[in-house]
Order: C-alpha cells, then structure tokens, then sequence
C-alpha cells in the first residue's frame, strides 16, 4: 500500500523546464515520489491518503540544494572577519589543523540543522581537513546528515601541499599523496549510493589548486571517473589565486584545471569569480559546473562572479552557502536575495537575475550540478518527494502579491513544513529529527574547547 500525503490551496512555483506555477493548486505525494501537481483540489478520491494539509496563504517550491559547504567552519565562525582569502586562510588553518571527531560531528549537526530548518532538503559538505589521528571525520558527518534526515552528497576533500611545499595550509594539516587518494576511495566505496533515490552520495574533492599537488588533481580525476562518482575542487575564487596559478604552472586556473582532467559534465566548482570570457566558454563547453556563493565572496571580499554570462552560455549554476567561517548564518535561503542583489551590482545591473531565476539557481540548478536532475530540483511527478511550504501571509510578506517575489526578496519565510523523500522533518520552523537547543549547547562547548586548544598551539 502506498500511503498519500495531500497538499492544497497553495500557490506553486514548480520551477520545471516551463517555469510552470499554479496560483492555487495541489501537490500529492505517493511514498517518496511526487505522484501529481496541478491547478486546484486534489481529486477526492484518492486512496490510502493519510494526510490532507490545507496550505492557505503559502508557497510550495522544490527543497533548496546547497552545492558548497565547508560544515566543519561552523565552531570558528565570527574570527579573521577583516581578511581576504588568502590572510583568512593562513589565521584560520592552525586552528583548523587541530579538529577532531566530536568536534566535527557538532559542527556538522550545527550546519545542517540551520540549513534544514531554512528549507534545504538536498545539502553537501566539502570537508578536506584530515589532521592524523582525528577519528572517522567522513562517517561523523555523514551520520549527522543521515540523522537529520536531508539528502546529502559528501565531498570528501583533500590537501598534500603544506607550507614546505609552497601551499597555504601547516605541513601538519596535509595527507601524503597515496594516503589522501587511498581514503578516498575507501570512503566512496564504504558511503556511496548511486541509486536514484539514494540520500547519501560522495565526490572526490581535492581542496584547490594552492593546496593540493598537480598529481593529486591528475590521479583524484582518474579515481572519480573510475569509480563512476563525481568531482568538485575550488576554481577561480580570488585575483590571488589567478597569480598564483601563472607564477607556478605558468597558466590561469581553468587552463591548469583543464591540463589536468578536471573539466567535464561531471565536475563542479566553487566561486568560479574571476573568469574571462575563454574561461566561461570552457566551462560551457565541457558542461562544467559552477556553485556559485555570494555572501561568502562578499564577505572574504573576493568579487563579484559573472553567473549572468554563465548562464546565457549554458554553463550550470547552483548556489552555495560556503563554510560558516567565512559566512556566518549559514542559511541557503539568504543566498536567493544576496544572489540576485549581488550580480545585480555586476555589469548587467537590473537585468542580471530575476527572481525566479534565483529560485532555480537554489533548486534545479543546484540538483543539475550535484548532477541529480532527473531526481530532484522541480515539482513534477516521478520526482523524489523533496519540497518545502514557505508561510507568505505573515506580515513580513503578506502584502507582496507574487509569491516568488515575496520569497526571494522578501525577509527570510518562516518554513511551515519541509520534506525530503516524502517525510517531514520541519514543522513550523523546528526541526522535528533532532533537538536544536542541545545542538546549540554542544556545538558551544566544541568551540570552545576547540579555541582552548588552539590558544595553546
């Protein structure tokens, strides 16, 4: 038996190919797929419906996607809040350096829980910070993640390229080359799913070009595709990295990438700022995609990065909340309004994004690059059930007339429930899979003890 779940009286904004929206319409969920969408009333005489929710006064869209994150920042948030990315990484990576298990258990509860109760269904999480003897970082989030109850690709991260080497990070914070690809590989056999449904996937994630070897991007490349997975890396972030790539390899970060495996359908990158127009045409080209994170470049003061010209050449585009360090609220649904204001800053001003463009950027552009697609992203029948009520008739949004609009330019929308795979794990703003209040406390105490001993070298 099948038990149904009915949605109704809701506006839609099912952000399929057609961009189509219902003012008033239903959605039904069968399992864990989405069985219909449409204008008005579900039929009445459905079997086996177990629940009716008359959604009066909200927004149903898909559940958001977030292509980047760094979940382990959540305990070093609010420090080196004056630094571009090069000087934040340096203040930042000895304390980094001295993680452990519990700690990033805590983190990763902190960083889901807030992106969970703001409407993301389908999170990632590039963590590439192995300091020796740490304890299974990997499984710890993964846990975390499978315990909220939100879909979650892992990118299992990478650095070999310490500071004797001419890279960013301590020497003591760096896998060696076979050790890094080694623990990748198991941790991709041990946790990936590739099943349609499946709510735990992994990548292989090499951190960025000035911390990771150029064997290491050569041979990460080969075991991804080997291992049918896919890839994700750091691209073009600052006009630093640029100069770093021509003084070392003697070319511009898409050509390095490029020379070395890391172009294709089947690999996305974060910020991708400062790309020219060969740049852009590559990515195109070889269908790479992009997460694109404006608070966090705005934040580490990186710039402002071309998505408008993206898109109009085809490349795909997501949206990102980057590590909590470097973005401290840690929320994807601030990242539709700054998205939209941010390009809007940029060369094409009032026409660089629309607000249902920066919907899609947060829904189905984020399921194209994690190359899920055909899964998530859009209401339409077949789909996994992943998708969220946004309350609109509060007084924060209540007199804006488009919903969409209201969404993404409006304050934050309180989410009066959340589903992923066809269960609910947000109601009226809470988390209904885990206790907010005691993450809080333990992610607390993990800050604090992960301070102590940082202050102690």
């Amino acid at each position: 038996m099948t038990q149904r779940i009915v949605i109704e009286n809701a506006a839609i904004a099912t952000v399929d190919a057609q961009d189509t929206e219902y003012a008033c319409g239903h959605v039904v969920l069968a399992g864990h797929r989405i069985e219909s969408v449409g204008a008005g009333r579900a039929p009445e005489d459905l079997e086996d419906v177990t629940r009716r929710i008359d959604a009066t006064g909200h927004l149903v869209t898909p559940g958001l996607v977030s292509t980047h994150h760094h979940f382990y920042q959540w305990i070093t948030r609010g420090l080196a809040t004056d630094h571009n990315l090069f000087d934040w990484l340096v203040a930042l990576y000895p304390t980094w350096a001295r993680i452990d298990e519990p700690m990033v258990r805590a983190a990763a509860q902190g960083s889901l829980a807030m992106m969970a109760r703001g409407g993301v269904t389908t999170a990632m999480d590039h963590h590439y910070v192995f300091p020796r003897g740490a304890g299974d970082l990997s499984g710890a989030i993964i846990g975390a993640a499978r315990d909220m109850g939100v879909r979650f690709t892992l990118a299992r991260g990478s650095m070999d390229r310490g500071e004797k080497d001419g890279g960013l990070p301590p020497d003591f914070a760096v896998e060696s080359l076979e050790d890094a690809l080694t623990a990748t590989e198991e941790t991709v056999r041990r946790h990936h799913d590739a099943s349609f449904d499946a709510m735990t996937q992994v990548a292989v994630a090499p951190c960025s070009p000035f911390s990771v070897s150029t064997e290491l991007l050569r041979r990460g490349a080969e075991l991804a595709r080997g291992l049918g997975v896919r890839l994700h890396t750091h691209g073009s972030e600052t006009v630093e990295e640029e100069k770093f790539c021509h003084e070392l390899f003697g070319m511009g970060p898409t050509d390095y990438f490029e020379s070395t495996g890391w172009l294709g359908e089947d690999v996305w990158m974060a910020h991708c700022v400062h790309m020219n127009d060969s740049d852009i045409e590559a990515f195109a080209r070889t269908r790479t995609g992009v997460a694109h994170c404006p608070s966090s470049n705005a934040r580490l003061a990186a710039g402002i990065a071309r998505v408008p010209d993206m898109l109009a050449a085809g490349v795909p585009v997501g949206l990102g909340v980057d590590g909590t360090a470097s973005n401290e609220s840690g929320e994807l649904h601030t990242e539709l309004r700054n998205a939209l204001l941010i390009n809007r800053l940029g060369a094409h001003r009032e026409a660089a994004l629309t607000t249902r463009r920066a919907l899609r950027l947060g829904t189905y552009g984020g399921a194209r690059v994690l190359g899920r697609a055909a899964e998530i992203g859009s209401l339409e029948p077949g789909k996994l059930a992943d998708l969220v009520l946004w309350r609109m008739d509060t007084l924060a949004h209540a007199s804006i007339a488009d919903p969409v609009t209201a969404l993404v330019l409006g304050a934050a929308a309180p989410v009066t429930a959340s589903f992923v795979n066809g269960r609910q794990i947000v109601e009226d703003g809470r988390l209904l899979t885990a206790d907010e209040d005691a993450i809080a406390r333990v992610t607390r105490e993990e800050a604090q003890r992960l301070a102590r001993i940082a202050a102690r070298g």
